[in-house]
């Protein structure tokens, strides 16, 4: 069983240049959980770093675009939406963050997992001194 502070946690960098959503999700997911190691313990985050790039040239299948919305409440009363395809036009990185998010445990460790995600929308990031190791998922 790892233990916390034992496990050396890696860098990884994605390009989601042609990724279909749900597919590259699910995969970082497991990755950031650390479900891929032989010493995965769940209540230990065993997983590595993740930095996805080109994120707004990721893509959905079908008409996802034009009709999957995302709905959040603005404090006064009624629901704000928009759809994906704004989504993308505005923040990218948030579509495949909430996809991410959704597929990680809802408690304090699934937070903490989280934020070893970096997503950027341009090919560039600020983590080149932590030399992540380019990686192909879901290809």
């Amino acid at each position: 069983m790892a233990r916390p502070g034992e496990v050396e946690q890696k860098w990884l960098l994605v390009d989601a240049t042609d990724k279909v959503v749900g597919r590259l999700a699910s995969e970082i997911a497991v990755i950031l959980m650390g479900k891929h190691r032989p010493t995965y313990t769940p209540h230990v985050d065993t997983g590595d770093f993740v930095v996805v790039t080109n994120c707004e040239k990721i893509r959905f299948t079908g008409k996802k675009w034009e009709t999957k919305t995302s709905a959040w409440s603005p404090g006064s009363p009624g629901k704000k939406t928009i759809t994906a395809e704004a989504r993308r036009e505005r923040r990218p990185e948030l579509i495949l963050e909430e996809a991410v998010r959704r597929m990680l445990p809802k408690n304090k460790l699934g937070m903490a997992m989280l934020k070893k995600l970096k997503v950027y929308a341009g090919t560039d990031h600020p983590h080149a001194a932590q030399q992540p190791q380019p990686t192909d998922l879901a290809s």
